[in-house]
């Protein structure tokens, strides 16, 4: 097994490092209830994806106290 012949600086291993970042999704509006989901996907508040009706949405109703 091949083994590091010197230690590599600091540096270098931070500039390795550097492409771990996390990145905010791409969000795109949905064009039936103008709400922001991911894009190619179905949108999780009205259900349509492409123009139609692909999911069918549970509504939540309120507790009365």
């Amino acid at each position: 097994m091949a083994l590091p012949k010197r230690r590599h600086s600091k540096t270098r291993g931070r500039k390795r490092r550097t492409f771990w970042k996390l990145r905010n999704p791409n969000l795109s509006n949905c064009p039936q209830c103008k709400q922001p989901k991911l894009s190619h996907r179905v949108c999780p508040t009205c259900g349509y994806y492409d123009g139609k009706q692909v999911v069918q949405i549970k509504v939540k109703e309120k507790k009365v106290k």
